[in-house]
């Protein structure tokens, strides 16, 4: 599964997007009832926007052109579910890439990554965070690195109640009084969906600072 980039203040329609029918046949089959999709119990894997990639100055208060010390970025982004007992686990690979000015000498560098459970669209409910070391030989001016991060999630946790199921999951035929109503409508039901609507985010651990430089750049 290859993972995509979120707005922070995107998370409540991804959840929704990941909304899904449970026990249906295929994604966007239409059949009889209306069209139908698959509701997984595995996270969404996503990189936050702002959080894909690093900048680093030197001085670290200069932002001038002639500081620029170290670009880094996320990609190849992966992940892998294993849903098969009570608890649901996602990992996810990445590649980190790195540029620097200065290639004088050979260098280390650590750069701190995280990843986060949210739940519902905005409640992180865990989150860890790890480190990678990038290491640049003398002369060169590329560095590359590869990583890796784990979340789980119990299965009850992502498994709808079985009376909002049935609601999702009813037929409705052309001439019922609710047969054009959206169950997700329902305050209810979006509620259960919600609370059962899990996404894994992952990215840089960046300070303020460096938060505030990828949005205005």
């Amino acid at each position: 599964m290859e993972c995509r980039r979120v707005g922070v203040k995107a998370y409540g329609a991804v959840a929704l997007a990941a909304v899904a029918l449970a026990g249906c046949a295929g994604r966007g089959e239409i059949t009889e009832g209306g069209i139908t999709a698959v509701r997984s119990v595995c996270p969404t894997v996503a990189i936050p926007a702002g959080t894909g990639d690093v900048t680093l100055f030197d001085p670290p208060a200069s932002r001038d052109a002639s500081a620029l010390d170290l670009t880094a970025f996320m990609t190849n982004v992966q992940s892998t579910c294993s849903d098969a007992g009570a608890e649901v686990t996602t990992t996810v690979t990445f590649d980190i890439e790195a540029r620097r000015t200065r290639t004088d000498a050979a260098r280390s560098v650590d750069l701190p990554y995280f990843i986060t459970l949210v739940r519902g669209g905005s409640a992180v409910v865990a989150k860890r965070i790890g480190r990678v070391q990038l290491q640049f030989a003398a002369g060169a001016d590329r560095a590359r690195v590869s990583g890796q991060a784990s979340t789980s999630v119990g299965r009850a946790a992502v498994t709808l109640p079985e009376d909002i199921r049935r609601q999702l999951t009813r037929r409705r035929k052309a001439g019922d009084e609710d047969a054009a109503i959206d169950p997700l409508s329902q305050p209810e039901i979006r509620q259960a969906v919600l609370r059962a609507t899990f996404e894994a985010l992952v990215g840089f651990q960046l300070t303020d600072e460096q938060l505030r430089y990828n949005a205005t750049r």
